[in-house]
């Protein structure tokens, strides 16, 4: 961890780039590791029709909001409409999931404390993980569960 004592900055065209496995790219502005552990920051680019499997993470919580685009969110038993503006907390231990439900791609601003779980797209782009496999055991190791870490027996 760094001691976090300088503004950490992200220039327009200057961001690190990931994509996700469900087809988004992720515009990676502050990491863990360069804000001492408190927060992780990016920007998802998420075409229609398109979001995350339902997920739970163990580690954090997610904070979303929408900037384009109309996104269905499933938070434990309940689901409800995100449009622009809309700001959305999810809790950890709760599963939990979003879809783009427009026909243009969205966009996101997501800030996750602490920080961390944005090393995830960062490893699943640097790796090439490119099968479902791959991709959870990732996933594990940055205390995600789901449906397919549950079958392949890496729930943390």
């Amino acid at each position: 961890m760094s001691d976090f004592t300088k503004a950490v900055t992200s220039l327009p065209g200057h961001e690190r780039i990931a994509r996700t496995p469900f087809g988004a790219t992720i515009h990676i502005h502050a990491t863990a590791a360069e804000t001492n552990g408190t927060i992780g920051m990016w920007e998802t680019f998420t075409p229609p029709g398109q979001g995350p499997a339902p997920h739970t993470h163990t580690r954090e919580t997610e904070v979303f909001r929408v900037i384009r685009g109309t996104y269905l969110f499933l938070c434990g038993d309940n689901e409800f409409v995100a449009e622009p503006g809309a700001v959305v907390v999810l809790p950890p231990h709760v599963e939990h999931g979003w879809r783009n439900i427009s026909d243009q791609p969205g966009q996101m601003f997501a800030i996750v404390s602490p920080g961390g779980c944005e090393g995830l797209f960062q490893e699943i782009e640097a790796s090439g993980a490119d099968t479902p496999e791959k991709i959870a055991r990732i996933e594990a190791r940055y205390g995600l569960r789901n449906r397919l870490t549950a079958a392949l027996g890496l729930d943390v």
